[in-house]
């Protein structure tokens, strides 16, 4: 990895394939990150890292450098007394399969009588992505922020 790496802001708005809004940083805080870092998806660092400061840009994002490709493999039956939800459960709800911050999250995508089918693919897999980004600023990163992986917060 460069040592010349940036820290860079930027709005964003994200658009699925049928061109529908998914997310969008746009009336809020603008993304702070680190280049090559790991901080967002790949596709969108490898793109931004092309762009100055004041640039508005339409970034396409695949699959395999966004949130991956579906992997079938993910798709699991699990016994309903297996799931941690109480209550009701429909197609489309997500929860977390662990208390720990780091446990998967899964989304019901099929009930049947005594089981559950989970989905532990990101919800974004399978996606190509269309990004509308305006970059605002960019440094280059420091000595301190290339050690921790991260951008320091500005101090007064």
């Amino acid at each position: 990895m460069s040592e010349n790496r940036r820290v860079v802001s930027f709005h964003y708005t994200l658009r699925n394939p049928e061109g529908r809004i998914l997310d969008t940083s746009q009336g809020g805080d603008p993304i702070v990150f680190l280049e090559q870092a790991g901080m967002i998806i790949d596709g969108l660092d490898d793109a931004l890292q092309q762009l100055p400061a004041g640039t508005k840009s339409t970034i396409e994002v695949p699959s395999a450098k966004g949130y991956g490709d579906h992997d079938p493999s993910q798709v699991q039956p699990v016994p309903r007394d297996r799931i941690p939800v109480e209550g009701d459960l429909k197609i489309g709800d997500q929860f977390q399969t662990g208390s720990d911050a780091g446990a998967p999250v899964v989304t019901v995508v099929g009930i049947e009588e005594d089981k559950v089918i989970l989905d532990a693919n990101h919800p974004m897999a399978g996606l190509d992505l269309t990004f509308e980004v305006e970059v605002l600023q960019e440094r280059l990163a420091t000595a301190e922020e290339l050690t921790e992986g991260k951008p320091l917060p500005v101090t007064d």
